[in-house]
């Protein structure tokens, strides 16, 4: 199984890369993470409706037959960190590729969200994709945390 965190924006600031390459080092071998920054779509007079459908497009370049994608939208199911390790544990006793995805300034296709196995949110706050990129390497880690009785997370 590998876990993917596709996301649409190229240019992360300093910060949040560390960030998330801090978080991402400390998950463990059987459940590595890979971010894969997808181009976003240049503006130019262009519809978010269109947009949104050519980065969708590019997203599921990245998504080999069989992945489960998991869709970040403010409009999703919102869960615990012991949901989201429950999930984590369903995913990887699956043994199926996972990608979870975050969309561009638009947000993400309808095409694309109606394909998605789970669509979660991350806050019903509007984050940053930097910021969301960070929060979701580290509830990750915190998820995995939770399965392996780490003390990083406490109730």
């Amino acid at each position: 199984m590998k876990l993917r965190i596709l996301a649409v924006g190229d240019k992360l600031p300093a910060w949040a890369d560390a960030a998330v390459q801090e978080y991402l080092k400390r998950m463990p071998r059987e459940a590595r993470v890979e971010v894969v920054a997808i181009k976003p779509e240049k503006r130019s007079g262009q519809s978010a409706e269109r947009i949104k459908a050519l980065e969708a497009a590019r997203i599921l370049e990245h998504c080999p037959a069989g992945t489960q994608l998991v869709a970040l939208d403010e409009h999703g199911r919102s869960l615990t960190t012991r949901e989201l390790a429950q999930a984590l544990d369903t995913w990887m006793q699956s043994g199926r590729d996972v990608a979870l995805v975050i969309g561009g300034a638009d947000g993400l296709a309808p095409e694309l969200l109606a394909r998605a196995g789970m669509t979660l949110s991350l806050s019903r706050l509007t984050l940053p994709h930097a910021l969301a990129r960070v929060v979701l390497a580290e509830q990750l880690y915190r998820a995995w945390s939770v399965l392996a009785n780490h003390p990083y997370h406490r109730d």
